[in-house]
């Protein structure tokens, strides 16, 4: 296979401002710079956490036109809570939560024709859809039709377990929910999701020897 092309970035102009040195502290001391009004603090709150949230709004949302407008949304809604938050040292599990709320709003307001593409743990492509092999798209339309018939909250907490690949304490504090309250939703979900799946010739080859979703977490 070959090498992706390299591009060196041109040369910064001799008068360009130098590089901004990136925030040395942890999320609580990036919380605390926040709430004195130091102002780098709100970007570095948006380049240490942004790829984590665009990646959960993927994970939950699949790849929406709106996805850029949800992401926003989420550190809309950050910025003005954050100086509200109880634990500082807790600020990516909090982003998380809020992504969480922003696609369960997105789920429960979808109009027909807008697709949800979901698929499991590290089969899901990071190109446009359009340039995915015919079997990748056929089990995202699969998986999609079967999600489609789980509710929402169940849909959530399995992509949250499943795709996404978290811990069941971390699904739990995602959505808001107790630990137990996690782990009823995703039994169910799964149980829902494997009897549906099994009627979806495209989705088989995931369902083999029924531990598909055993480890799926792809970071």
């Amino acid at each position: 296979m070959p090498r992706p092309l390299q591009l060196v970035p041109p040369p910064r102009p001799p008068d360009a401002a130098p590089p901004r040195a990136p925030f040395e502290g942890d999320d609580a001391a990036l919380v605390a710079a926040f709430r004195a009004g130091e102002p780098r603090a709100r970007a570095a709150l948006y380049e240490r956490h942004a790829d984590h949230v665009h990646r959960v709004l993927r994970r939950l949302l699949g790849f929406r036109g709106d996805l850029a407008d949800l992401h926003h949304d989420v550190f809309v809604r950050a910025l003005a809570s954050l100086p509200n938050l109880a634990d500082p040292s807790a600020l990516k599990a909090w982003l998380t939560r809020i992504a969480v709320f922003v696609a369960r709003s997105a789920i429960a307001k979808r109009v027909r024709g807008r697709w949800l593409w979901f698929l499991p743990g590290d089969e899901v492509p990071e190109v446009p859809a359009s340039t995915a092999p015919r079997e990748i798209l056929d089990a995202v339309r699969a998986t999609y039709a079967v999600l489609d018939q789980l509710p929402t909250d169940e849909r959530i907490a399995f992509a949250l377990r499943f795709i996404e690949g978290m811990e069941l304490t971390e699904v739990a504090a995602a959505t808001g929910t107790s630990l137990a309250t996690a782990k009823r939703r995703i039994a169910r979900a799964e149980e829902r999701f494997e009897r549906h799946a099994r009627k979806e010739p495209a989705l088989g080859h995931w369902l083999e020897g029924g531990s598909r979703w055993g480890g799926t977490n792809d970071r």
